[in-house]
């Protein structure tokens, strides 16, 4: 039963990925297949205007742009169990094979994702080396010059983790982007620097217990912490060699949307056996660049 397979992949799904946690997954019950596109209505701007008595008030008729959202990409897996092997095995292969479809897909699209929006923080005022809508001098890194990361007491030309999160964080105050619903992925090696940090210590995380105790790093000036080896890194990720990408945000600024669209099992005709298949289309649109901010960063 086609629905039955489905159900159970995208669980997997989100049990793992990234994605669902750093972006707004409204508009994914629109899907039906590869190819729809979804109309995304953003808020208009309302201009407030000085008022003095007996003038006559200029009237604004606010519109807010479209933004369309394609659901342009796809990944798909198929495989098949031969009867023969059905029988002789003690194990519901199909199953396992469905549990490892699903994270070998969320691998992928994550990979795929997480490239694909580097560069599309608001330039000049979210990344580079003279970062903030405001200040203008926030550096950030960037790519053949990046930060080049320690845990604590940086000598000169280092930067401390915490401080390279301190200024993603500045960057979106200067911007105005909520501080509620905040995060930032970092590279685990960079997350390991954390727990080598100050911040080891129960009294200055506000943690009743070392995160060194229980291995959580929680909050961090407003961000919720998540890790992933999947970030664009070195010459493979469009960096150069031995360069992370690091992403703070809101998941206002990035919408993500994907579906099962195809999940079936059905009798092999070339031989006897049992095909199972499936096809996950996706899409996904930084909406709003200013909700993103980007560093890069080399291990010092």
């Amino acid at each position: 039963i086609p629905e039955i397979w489905s159900g159970k992949l995208v669980e997997k799904f989100y049990a793992s990925t990234v994605l669902a946690a750093i972006s707004n997954t409204d508009y994914e019950g629109e899907i039906k297949s590869q190819g729809d596109k979804v109309r995304i209505r953003t808020k208009p701007t309302i201009t407030i205007s000085d008022y003095e008595a007996d003038m006559a008030l200029a009237l604004q008729r606010p519109s807010g742009n479209v933004v369309d959202l394609l659901i342009d990409k796809g990944k798909y897996f198929n495989t098949i169990l031969d009867d023969v092997m059905d029988v002789q095995s003690d194990l519901n292969l199909l199953s396992m094979w469905s549990d490892d479809a699903a994270e070998q897909m969320k691998i992928t699209i994550d990979t795929a994702v997480l490239a694909g929006i580097l560069n599309q923080a608001t330039a000049t005022y979210n990344r580079g080396a003279t970062a903030g809508k405001i200040s203008g001098n926030i550096n950030l890194g960037v790519t053949t010059t990046p930060l080049s990361v320690v845990s604590r007491s940086p000598a000169s030309g280092k930067v401390e983790i915490l401080d390279v999160i301190l200024r993603l964080g500045q960057v979106l105050d200067e911007q105005n982007i909520p501080e509620t619903g905040r995060w930032i992925v970092l590279p685990t090696w960079a997350a390991t620097l954390i727990k080598m940090s100050e911040l080891r210590e129960a009294y200055l995380s506000g943690d009743g217990t070392s995160m060194l105790r229980n291995g959580r790093i929680g909050m961090v000036d407003r961000f919720t912490i998540y890790t992933s080896n999947l970030l664009p890194a070195g010459t493979g990720g469009g960096l150069a060699a031995g360069e992370y990408a690091v992403y703070a945000g809101h998941a206002h600024g990035l919408t993500f949307a994907s579906q099962f669209s195809k999940v079936e099992t059905l009798k092999a005709e070339s031989t006897f056996g049992q095909i199972l298949r499936g096809l996950q289309v996706y899409g996904y649109k930084v909406i709003d660049s200013t909700a993103l901010a980007q560093a890069i960063v080399t291990k010092a």
